[in-house]
């Protein structure tokens, strides 16, 4: 346990930190997910679109400190050769 005030303050900081962090994490799962499920479908439309609205909220989580850049651009990457894919 800790004794200096600071570090009990960095507990309590972190711990809220990492709530904050874990529904990030969340909230970009789901939206690979849907993307995921999209193509699953075979609808080239909805996996274009999920795509799109997937994009911004990986690259959000890399500016937020979630994850790290070339993480979510291989994601990024990898979900837009399979929805090209699925349109041609």
């Amino acid at each position: 346990m800790a004794n200096m005030l600071q570090a009990k303050k960095r507990i309590r900081s972190n711990a809220r930190r990492a709530e904050v962090n874990k529904s990030r994490k969340s909230r970009i799962r789901t939206f690979v997910k849907n993307v995921e499920l999209a193509l699953a479908s075979g609808n080239a439309d909805d996996a274009s679109a999920a795509l799109k609205a997937a994009q911004p909220e990986l690259m959000r989580g890399v500016t937020k400190g979630v994850m790290h850049k070339k993480t979510a651009s291989r994601k990024v990457s990898r979900l837009a050769k399979r929805v090209k894919a699925l349109s041609a």
